[in-house]
C-alpha cells in the first residue's frame, strides 16, 4: 500500500502529515504541514465559523492537498474535532472544504477522536496501561486503557485556548485565575468517571500544547534525544513551567526557545490543564506522545490494531534499517547471530533486555556506513538517537546508542547521554560494546552466503571463541577489550577448516 495523507482541523491548527506504511504497522512520515487556524476563537461569542475562517481554512487545506500530492499519498483523510463539532455551521466548513479543496471533511465526535488519538499514540509506546490525555485547543480527551486496549474513554471542555479564554483574562494571569482553572479542571475530571492511575500505570500525553511544553523543558537543559516521542515531563518541571510561563506577558512569553508564537496566548491555559490532571490523577510524570489523531486515523484506515511492543520495536528497526541503501540484511542477521551466540556465553545472565539489545545494535550497525565507513560507529550511535524508532523509551535509545559507540570506541562519554544514563552503566555498556565490535569483526571475515556458525565455550575463566581473526594486534585488542568488560580471558581458535 503506498502513502496515505491524514489531515487534522483541529480547534487551534490545521495539520497535514504523509505516512508511508511499513511491516508490522510502522508508520514512516514523509512530508507534514502545520497552520495556525484558531476556529475556537470564532466560537466564543458567535457559537458559529466566521466566513474568513472559513476561507482560511479552505486556502490552508488546498496547501496541503498539494503537500500530500506532492508526496506521492495514495489518499487524503480529513477529520476536524472540537471547534468544528460545536460550530452551529460546520456544515458551511464542510461543504466550502469539497468545493474549494477537493477534501471530504469528517467532523468526528469526542469518542471517536479519543479513541483514534489513544491509537496513534499508543502505537509507537512502550506503555500496557494507565491514562492517556489528548489535549487540544478545544477540548481534552481521557483514555483509560488496558493491556494496550482502551477500555473507557471521556471529552471534556477543557481544551487551552478554551480555558485560556475563559478563565485567564489577565495578563500575565493572576494566581486567582490559575487557582479558578486548576480548580475547574479537578472538578471536571474527578467527575468523568475516569479512574486515577493505579500502581505501574502510566499517564501519556499528546497534542501541540504538550509538545510545546515538553519542547521547552528540553531547550531548558542538556538532553542527548533530539525528538519529543517518548519524552518525559515530570510533574515538578511541569510545575516550573507554569511558573515561568505563567510570569511572564504575552509579549515576552513568545520568546521562550522552544515554544511556538503562535501557541504563546494559549500555552499557559494549557499547561495548568496538564498540572491540574496529572495532580487529579496521581501521575507523577508524563509520558509525551509525538503521535496521535493523524497517526490513528491512518492506523483505523489500514486496520491495524497496536501490537506488542516488543513487535513493534521490531518492526521500527527493520524499517529504519530498510531506507539505508548501504544496509545488507544478510550481514545484519549474520552479526546479530554471532552476537548472540557470543552473549549466550560470555553473559549469560544479561536477561531479555540485553539480548535485544544486541540484536537491534548488530541490525544497525551498518547504517552509518552511509556517510563513513570509518566512523560507522559513531554515525549510526547518532541515526539511533535522531532516527524516529517507535516502541522505545528515551532511556533504551541512549542504551542502544552507546553500546553502538561503544562497539568503536574502548570508552564511550556517557556524559553525553545524561541525564538518560549515568555511570552505573558503564559496566553494562562496555559489555555490549566489546561483545559487539568482537562480531562485527568476526562477520566481516566471513565470505558471503557463509553461515554464522560460531559456537563459543567456556574453560575456567576463559571463553573459547572459534573465528577467523589472526592479526596479533586486533585479536590482542579485542582481548584486552574482552577481559575488561568481563573480567575473562578471550581465546581466539582458528575455525575447524583452519585447526
Amino acid at each position: 500500500m503506498g502513502p496515505v495523507a491524514v489531515v487534522d482541523v483541529g480547534s487551534n491548527s490545521g495539520r497535514v502529515v504523509v505516512l508511508r506504511p511499513a511491516t508490522g504497522g510502522h508508520l514512516e512520515a514523509i512530508a507534514d504541514g502545520r497552520a495556525p487556524l484558531r476556529l475556537a476563537l470564532d466560537l466564543r461569542h458567535h457559537g458559529r465559523l466566521t466566513e474568513a475562517s472559513i476561507v482560511r481554512t479552505v486556502a490552508v487545506l488546498r496547501d496541503f492537498r498539494a503537500l500530500a500530492e506532492g508526496a506521492g499519498a495514495e489518499r487524503i483523510l480529513a477529520v476536524a474535532t472540537s471547534a468544528a463539532r460545536e460550530a452551529s455551521n460546520a456544515t458551511d466548513l464542510i461543504e466550502a472544504v469539497r468545493r474549494g479543496a477537493g477534501i471530504e471533511l469528517a467532523v468526528i465526535d469526542g469518542d471517536r477522536e479519543a479513541l483514534l488519538s489513544f491509537r496513534g499514540a499508543v502505537s509507537g509506546l512502550p506503555v500496557e496501561d494507565g491514562v492517556m490525555m489528548d489535549l487540544g485547543g478545544g477540548s481534552v480527551e481521557l483514555t483509560a486503557f488496558h493491556r494496550r486496549r482502551p477500555v473507557a474513554s471521556r471529552t471534556l471542555p477543557l481544551g487551552s485556548l478554551r480555558v485560556s479564554d475563559a478563565f485567564l483574562a489577565t495578563d500575565p494571569p493572576t494566581a486567582q485565575e490559575i487557582d479558578a482553572l486548576t480548580r475547574q479542571v479537578r472538578e471536571a475530571i474527578e467527575g468523568s468517571g475516569i479512574e486515577p492511575l493505579g500502581t505501574g500505570d502510566r499517564m501519556i500525553a499528546t497534542g501541540g500544547t504538550v509538545r510545546n511544553l515538553a519542547k521547552i523543558d528540553r531547550h531548558a537543559r542538556t538532553y542527548p534525544v533530539p525528538r519529543l516521542h517518548g519524552y518525559v515531563l515530570t510533574h515538578r518541571r511541569l510545575q516550573d513551567l507554569v511558573r515561568l510561563l505563567a510570569s511572564r506577558k504575552l509579549a515576552r512569553r513568545r520568546r521562550v526557545p522552544g515554544l511556538n508564537p503562535d501557541r504563546a496566548d494559549s500555552v499557559v491555559g494549557g499547561a495548568v490543564v496538564a498540572l491540574a490532571a496529572m495532580a487529579t490523577m496521581g501521575a507523577s510524570e508524563l509520558v509525551v506522545a509525538g503521535q496521535g489523531l493523524r497517526e490513528g486515523v491512518a492506523l483505523d484506515a489500514l486496520g491495524v490494531e497496536p501490537p506488542p511492543v516488543a513487535d513493534v520495536r521490531r518492526a521500527s528497526v527493520l524499517a529504519m534499517a530498510g531506507r539505508f541503501a548501504t544496509w545488507d540484511a544478510e550481514r545484519a542477521e549474520r552479526r546479530a547471530a554471532i552476537s548472540l551466540s557470543l552473549q549466550e556465553v560470555a553473559w549469560a545472565d544479561g536477561g531479555s533486555h540485553v539480548r535485544e539489545r544486541l540484536e537491534q545494535a548488530a541490525t544497525l550497525l551498518d547504517l552509518g556506513r552511509s556517510l563513513d565507513y570509518y566512523r560507522r560507529f559513531d554515525h549510526t550511535a547518532d541515526v539511533v538517537l535522531a532516527g524516529d524508532l517507535a516502541g522505545f523509551t528515551h532511556r533504551k535509545l541512549a542504551l542502544l546508542s552507546a553500546v553502538v559507540r561503544a562497539a568503536g570506541d574502548t570508552a564511550p562519554a556517557l556524559a553525553a547521554y545524561r541525564p538518560l544514563l549515568s555511570a552505573e552503566d558503564r559496566g553494562s555498556v562496555a559489555r555490549g560494546g566489546a561483545i559487539l565490535a568482537l562480531a562485527d569483526a568476526i562477520e566481516h571475515r566471513l565470505p558471503p552466503g557463509a553461515p554464522p556458525d560460531i559456537t563459543c565455550s567456556v574453560t575456567g575463566r576463559s571463553v573459547v571463541v572459534p573465528a577467523p581473526l589472526f592479526d596479533p594486534w586486533l585479536r590482542d585488542a579485542l582481548g584486552a577489550r574482552f577481559r575488561t568488560a568481563f573480567g575473562k580471558r578471550l581465546v581466539l581458535t582458528p575455525p575447524e577448516a583452519d585447526a
